[in-house]
């Protein structure tokens, strides 16, 4: 059977990285795999040691990455968030897509691990826009083979959006493929700032980014949230200085 590689990066993901890696050590046990530290602070490094191979990269998701791939030995590299649960369906049905050489890569099936209506949508535009768009995210489990992946350089170098990116090079590349296995992800970002809210927020960012802003500043507009203006000292706080 082709060797599939799985690669994690991570980041101070103590609360998750010991259900995560475990669960994947359990339902892939013919799986290589490899978590990719970017310098956490807590036990992030120590907890996933006892079920995987940790290496330590300079930080950044798609630095991590490639940095998983070139330690990785698998013909078939699978690249999974640390916050996502994914079904044991899933490798056999990447085998078998795998099989047809025209094939570059793909992902599962989105979905969250809460339902809302918000949610809901959300996952289905994303499977749709993945369908025919194909534009792959990393919360949708991108695997690629090996083969495309190095032809292709790795993932760009990017600050964000190197999930969009690789997924619009690879489709220039061969046949992506949406697989009915799901990957449930984490809603919790979405739910703390408000999914509507985040919704209209990330079509925002990718519009910044098919315009040509630089990745550095979408990043920081990220990782600011879904605010639409600076934060402002309150003005009680002004007078009482004044």
């Amino acid at each position: 059977m082709t060797q599939v590689s799985i690669i994690v990066p991570v980041l101070n993901e103590e609360a998750t990285i010991h259900g995560a890696v475990s669960r994947l050590r359990r339902d892939f046990p013919d799986c290589e795999l490899v978590v990719v530290d970017g310098g956490s602070t807590d036990a992030t490094v120590e907890l996933a040691s006892r079920h995987a191979t940790v290496i330590s990269s300079e930080r950044g998701r798609a630095r991590q990455m490639n940095e998983g791939a070139r330690h990785a030995s698998g013909a078939i590299l699978w690249f999974i968030h640390a916050d996502t649960a994914i079904e044991p369906e899933a490798l056999g049905q990447i085998r078998a897509a795998l099989a047809d050489p025209t094939v570059a890569g793909g992902g599962l099936t989105l979905r969250f691990d809460r339902r809302t209506p918000a949610l809901n949508y959300l996952a289905w535009t994303s499977n749709a826009r993945a369908r025919r768009l194909h534009h792959i995210f990393g919360d949708q489990a991108m695997f690629i083979r090996r083969t495309v992946f190095d032809s292709l350089g790795g993932y760009p170098d990017l600050a964000i959006m190197e999930d969009l990116e690789m997924s619009r090079r690879l489709h220039r590349r061969g046949q992506l493929r949406l697989l009915p296995a799901t990957s449930t992800a984490s809603s919790r970002r979405l739910v703390t700032h408000g999914t509507w809210r985040m919704i209209a927020f990330m079509q925002y960012l990718k519009l910044l980014y098919f315009a040509g802003v630089a990745p550095e500043a979408i990043r920081a507009r990220y990782t600011a949230g879904p605010r639409l203006l600076p934060n402002r000292t309150p003005r009680a706080a002004r007078t009482r200085r004044s």
